[in-house]
């Protein structure tokens, strides 16, 4: 369903993503994780047709993205790690849209919205603002939101960052859930190490823009003698903090400073 052969994305003298291979099968769940400053970001975007490689090739459903976008596009759907729905509007206009947007045929774009709504427990607010939702039930309408269209792809960027392990618990059913039903793939990424390893059949590790390691989460254990996939990932990846980390550190301390001083 995806396939990647030595991608590479370089902005000026920075490379982003060095030579990068890879594929996922259809049906499949497949993790990517890295830490911040990997190359996970600009992947994804490549993947989804917001970004042109600078070189390589990239099949998505036998479609290359860069040339072929608009037959891409109707084949995935995306929930971002920064929320994208309009609080003004109700839950099932926002569904509505989408699926007006992706030429849901209107009969069927109802059923599918009523199937979704209902799957992910939010028929009874269908009605309601989404500025009244938690950030719980936001998440879930994004990622029924993704699917109204019957894609065969779901790209889920760090969907349950900031929630409770509940809701995150919930979620991951359910994905799992349509997952297995519709068999659609997912390509996800998170850093909740557990999730990756409860959900994920197969992961891929990027760092400094090179994939490190692939391999189901009991292969990459294996590989680096480690009891769980938190210290695999740490062990392929290093401990010390990265630039991007060490920025933000160092702002926090300064703000702090600034904080005792006031």
């Amino acid at each position: 369903m995806i396939r990647v052969q030595d991608l590479t994305k370089t902005f000026g003298e920075l490379t982003a993503v060095a030579g990068i291979s890879f594929a996922v099968e259809a049906g499949e769940i497949f993790a990517f994780l890295g830490p911040n400053g990997a190359g996970k970001t600009t992947t994804i975007k490549m993947l989804t047709t917001l970004l042109t490689p600078t070189s390589g090739r990239v099949e998505i459903d036998g479609l290359d993205p860069a040339v072929q976008r608009n037959e891409v596009r109707k084949r995935f759907g995306i929930v971002f790690q920064d929320p994208s729905l309009d609080d003004e509007l109700t839950a099932y206009e926002n569904m509505d849209i989408h699926g007006a947007f992706y030429r849901v045929p209107r009969r069927l774009r109802g059923q599918r919205i009523e199937r979704l709504l209902r799957l992910f427990d939010l028929w009874e607010r269908r009605d309601d603002p989404v500025k009244r939702f938690s950030g719980g039930m936001r998440r879930r309408l994004e990622i029924a939101r993704g699917l109204l269209h019957t894609p065969k792809i779901l790209f889920l960027d760090e969907p349950t960052l900031g929630l409770d392990p509940q809701t995150r618990n919930q979620l991951w059913t359910l994905v799992a859930q349509l997952n297995a039903e519709e068999r659609v793939t997912v390509f996800l990424t998170t850093h909740y190490m557990e999730e990756a390893e409860r959900v994920a059949g197969r992961i891929a590790i990027i760092d400094r823009g090179r994939i490190v390691a692939q391999g189901s989460p009991q292969d990459l254990k294996r590989q680096t003698g480690a009891e769980t996939l938190e210290q695999a990932f740490l062990a392929l990846t290093g401990s010390s903090i990265r630039e991007e980390d060490a920025s933000a550190v160092d702002r926090m301390r300064s703000m702090a400073r600034m904080w005792r001083r006031r």
